[in-house]
């Protein structure tokens, strides 16, 4: 059942993938003409054509596509033919196509036959990518490569201390008389003298270590004529343990030619060798950040899978299944953001990126954000408070998940980089609304680490991320702010920043936006009915009588718990009751729970009590309720939040109830302990309550350190099991077992220690086990799997 509802978003996330990924993907039917029966944008961008132009031009068949370019046509089908020929299933081939204006592209066209069939013909589905630039290079090279001054070869050095020719160019083969198709046949160095032979047999002992050699020979040419050589080698890489050596060969039997061949050989040994660094750092910076975006995209998946399983076994729990869905949007909307900041980045820097127009109401766009971001507030313990001046337009039309996307990037970055019990704020100010548009100024300040001015200058360059140590363990790809600024400036708007490192931040941005007025169509009007609001802060009472006002209510406002007590008895003595009393949950003196317990002494159950707080509600929500509370806001209060929750409670909707449960496991692991080692909250708590329903007794460390502290301090045989994650602060779970491991004590020799972990690549697994640990599971974690590991080990 759970995989039939998963299905459609599935195959919805499979389509949207096909249509963004920047390649041409086709489908063909394998007749005369490769008939065209699907396509995605990418193949018409490809070459040039609307799709309706090209449908109209060439019936959407390829051969008339390629009538002028008979080459190429040419290239494909004998392609085809040989694939078919041989048996195989794909085939791969390059050929330049020529697009609607005329120029010729190169394109590396990838395909594969299946089994299907559609009008008697087969299909086959074909990805066409566009290599221009790498096919420009390549020829480039080549010429650059046959054109070098001298003799080039390319030598692979065998483990036996012979020298295998795997390539050179054609002066190369013309002096020593060498067909192209028998150059890796040839016997090198055959023509050398007795010297020349001793010479080159004291420089293979280097070359095998990868050095760089240069030395002189004497060789015979295919005429059998003498010619002096200086070799120049440098390793460019290594096969299987085997050094490969491009081996230059400058002809100095004129040794005034020599001189200025040598110069000119170590400009290019020179350029070689800065070719390879930067290949070799590309390719590490390629692999660090598919790693860390491995363990980036595991993480939020882990808690929407978790979260769904808890949702599922306490079905019957409103609220429970509530903060559930809670969570599981907020890991879903930082899963979503995480592959949208790749995708987007690639469309900006294509030009693709394109904006909608999206009717929304900023009230409930900046409350889903702080909702979602409060369990981040919360486990870093700040304090966030936001104020809203001079908002008159709230319903407008723009791009609403990009706008959400930006000012996410900032929230977001305000809590990660701002340390604990820190404090973050969010003020929103409408400017000189005129002709519809309104500029929306949005200023977030935090008291955090701020940036270094160099870095400061760079903040909105793609894949920049600042040279702070104290910042390497947080997630990020580099790319939130370079969207960011580049969607701000789609929108005509601007985005600033002021920093000062170890002080904090501020970003301002202005967001021009298009307002329209349409009346609430659940607007109460209500007069017979009153609220009260309580409030320490007199603006706050002010600002919300109004949207009491506007939506049809009567209302009155005190600034104290003491005065609402009073003020409720005396409506309850003359029976005269409020319809409901909103009021804030920091107060001084008598806060909102304390207010709220003696306001129901007083009016008894009738009455609706709402807390409102800008604060996690989730800390003080159990308390509240059984004060008896009703219900709960989150600030900024905005008028449309605030006619949602006051229309629940005037039509007193019903909550459907449902019957049944579902259990995680049947296993029974009463009398177990475990040591949880986690460092992300949200993880912790999806663990303990999976693993829990077990009977089994689970405690719990933040970090490697604590895991090993809590080690120590137990006594031998109190732990049965340890579960470690592995990217954690202070110490990672590599080090944390490693430590373990050596402690002077006969259990923690055999105890099993699980990792489960986001970083989830082989090599992970590797180094794992090579640690000491016993298992490896990857996150999002296979409930499935889990259980099977704690039968398995307890």
């Amino acid at each position: 059942m759970e995989e039939q509802f998963l299905q459609p978003e599935i195959d919805g996330d499979y389509n949207l993938l096909m249509c963004t990924m920047g390649v041409s993907v086709s489908k063909h039917l394998m007749d005369e003409h490769f008939t065209v029966l699907w396509a995605n944008d990418f193949y018409y961008d490809l070459i040039g054509y609307p799709k309706e132009e090209y449908e109209a031009t060439f019936k959407n068949q390829c051969d008339l596509f390629f009538a002028n370019n008979k080459a190429g046509w040419d290239t494909i089908v004998e392609a085809v033919v040989n694939a078919l020929k041989n048996g195989k299933n794909r085939y791969d081939v390059f050929v330049q196509m020529e697009r609607k204006d005329g120029s010729l592209i190169w394109t590396k066209i990838t395909a594969s036959f299946t089994e299907e069939v559609y009008n008697g013909y087969p299909i086959a589905y074909t990805v066409i990518t566009n290599v221009d630039d790498m096919m420009q290079k390549r020829i480039e090279q080549t010429i650059a490569y046959e054109n070098i001054p001298g003799f080039i070869a390319k030598y692979k050095v065998q483990k036996d201390g012979s020298l295998g020719l795997l390539d050179a160019n054609d002066k190369f083969l013309s002096f020593f008389g060498i067909k192209k198709e028998n150059l890796t046949t040839f016997p090198t160095f055959t023509h050398l003298t007795e010297n020349s032979r001793m010479v080159l047999d004291a420089h293979i002992p280097l070359m095998q270590k990868g050095d760089p050699v240069h030395f002189i020979i004497c060789s015979k040419s295919r005429n059998g004529s003498d010619s002096w050589f200086q070799l120049n080698g440098e390793c460019i890489g290594c096969v299987n343990g085997e050094p490969i050596y491009i081996i230059v060969y400058i002809d100095i039997t004129d040794i005034t030619e020599q001189r200025e061949l040598q110069k000119k050989l170590e400009e290019q040994s020179q350029l070689l060798k800065e070719a390879l660094d930067f290949a070799e750092k590309a390719n590490q910076a390629k692999s660090d950040f598919l790693a860390r975006m491995s363990h980036d995209i595991r993480t939020p998946m882990n808690a929407i899978v978790g979260m769904t399983a808890i949702a599922g076994v306490h079905v019957d729990e409103r609220e429970r299944v509530l903060d559930c869905l809670k969570k599981i949007t907020n890991a879903s909307n930082l899963l979503l953001s995480l592959i949208n900041e790749v995708l987007d980045m690639s469309k900006i820097e294509s030009g693709r990126l394109k904006l909608s127009e999206d009717e929304f109401n900023i009230g409930e766009l900046l409350q889903d954000l702080i909702v979602m971001m409060q369990s981040e507030v919360k486990s870093k313990q700040h304090k966030l408070d936001i104020h809203v001046n001079g908002l008159q337009h709230e319903n407008v039309v723009g791009d609403v998940q990009r706008i959400k996307q930006v000012l996410m990037n900032i929230i977001s970055n305000a809590i990660k980089y701002t340390p604990d019990n820190g404090r973050i704020q969010i003020n929103i100010e409408e400017k000189a609304p005129h002709d519809g548009i309104a500029n929306y100024e949005f200023v977030f300040e935090d008291n955090g680490r701020g940036m270094k001015p160099d870095f400061l200058e760079k903040v909105f360059q793609p894949f920049e991320r600042a040279d702070d140590h104290g910042i390497s363990s947080i997630q990020g790809t580099g790319l939130g702010m370079a969207i960011s600024h580049s969607i701000i400036q789609m929108m005509g708007g601007e985005i600033k920043v002021e920093s000062e490192y170890g002080k904090g931040s501020r970003f301002t941005i202005y967001m021009p936006l298009r307002y329209h007025e349409k009346a609430f169509d659940g607007k109460m009007e209500r007069p017979d009915l009153s609220v009260l609001v309580v409030d320490d802060d007199k603006m706050a009472c002010l600002s919300t009588c109004n949207y009491l006002s506007e939506i049809g209510l009567n209302s009155d406002w005190v600034c104290t718990g003491s005065e609402a007590v009073a003020a409720t008895r005396k409506r309850h003595s003359k029976n005269d009751e409020y319809f409901a009393v909103i009021l804030d949950m920091k107060m001084p003196g008598m806060n909102g729970i304390e207010t709220t317990r003696q306001i129901r002494a007083t009016v008894g159950l009738d009455v609706p009590i709402i807390i409102l707080s800008a604060y996690d509600i989730e800390e003080y929500e159990t308390e509240a309720q059984k004060a008896g509370a009703n219900g709960f806001i989150t600030k900024p209060l905005f008028k449309s939040k605030l006619l949602q929750v006051l229309k629940r409670f005037l039509e007193k909707e019903e909550v459907p109830q449902t019957t049944g449960s579902v259990k995680f496991s049947d296993a029974d692991h009463l009398g177990k302990r475990i040591l949880l080692v986690e460092d992300n909250e949200l993880n912790r708590e999806i663990a303990v309550e999976i693993i829990g329903s077990t009977g089994v007794l689970i405690e719990t460390a933040v970090n490697g350190q604590d895991a090993v502290d809590k080690v120590i301090q137990s006594a031998e045989g109190y732990y049965q099991m340890i579960l470690m994650d592995i990217q954690m602060p202070v110490m990672d779970g590599y080090e944390a077992t490693r430590q373990i491991r050596k402690l002077p004590r006969a259990d923690v020799k055999k105890m099993p220690v699980i990792a489960m972990t986001a970083n989830a690549f082989s090599e992970d697994v590797t180094n794992a086990i090579n640690a000491g640990m016993n298992h490896h599971l990857a996150k999002p974690i296979d409930i499935k799997a889990l259980m099977g590991v704690l039968s398995t080990y307890l």
